[in-house]
């Protein structure tokens, strides 16, 4: 598995490529497509594997303004938590689960708070968490009552992983479990909830 990492200037959103170099499938998915740009298009189409799924960890406009260029492009399978990431081409997915999709399993787990429909994706050693957390801070919330859920499923669902686990933000630069466990400034203020 290798993974690539893209950024979208405009809206400071990380996006990524994970590619499944297995010789047997090469295929590719993306997780959070925020922009599709030249560099992008350009490797999937050097690449000799095809784009086959694409993962949103939330429905919010930063974190799947490329989706509508990409199905124009591909016929990838998108899913999410929300049908109206993709209407009636979105697979919902809904609480924890398992799905195996561009020949890798992935683990998926709901983790409200930052927003209703907020999942976070697992492949291998590495969790794609969208807004659910970010480098020393989680993801912003509309109410105390939100706060305190995204707390306590960051600690169920996030926390509950190896320490070794790599966290890829939806914005912001890369962390560990243990780091977030460790120096994740709103996580150390859970005793006040």
């Amino acid at each position: 598995m290798k993974i690539y990492f893209h950024l979208s200037i405009e809206e400071f959103t990380n996006g990524y490529v994970i590619i499944n170099d297995d010789p047997s499938v090469m295929e590719a998915l993306i997780v959070d497509p925020a922009k599709i740009n030249k560099e992008l298009i350009n490797q999937i189409e050097a690449g000799p594997y095809k784009l086959t799924t694409v993962l949103v960890t939330h429905n919010h406009t930063n974190h799947v303004k490329g989706l509508a260029t990409l199905k124009k492009i591909y016929s990838p399978d998108v899913y999410a938590a929300d049908y109206d990431v993709a209407g009636n081409q979105t697979v919902v997915l809904r609480g924890d689960g398992r799905i195996r999709v561009a020949g890798m399993d992935v683990e998926y787990y709901s983790v409200p708070g930052h927003s209703a429909d907020s999942m976070v994706y697992k492949i291998g050693n590495v969790l794609f968490t969208g807004d659910t957390i970010t480098s020393g801070i989680i993801g912003e919330t509309s109410n105390k009552y939100s706060r305190k859920l995204l707390m306590e499923k960051i600690q169920e669902k996030v926390f509950s992983q190896t320490d070794i686990m790599v966290i890829m933000p939806g914005h912001g630069p890369p962390s560990t479990v243990e780091s977030e466990k460790q120096y994740n400034l709103d996580m150390t203020d859970m005793e006040r909830f």
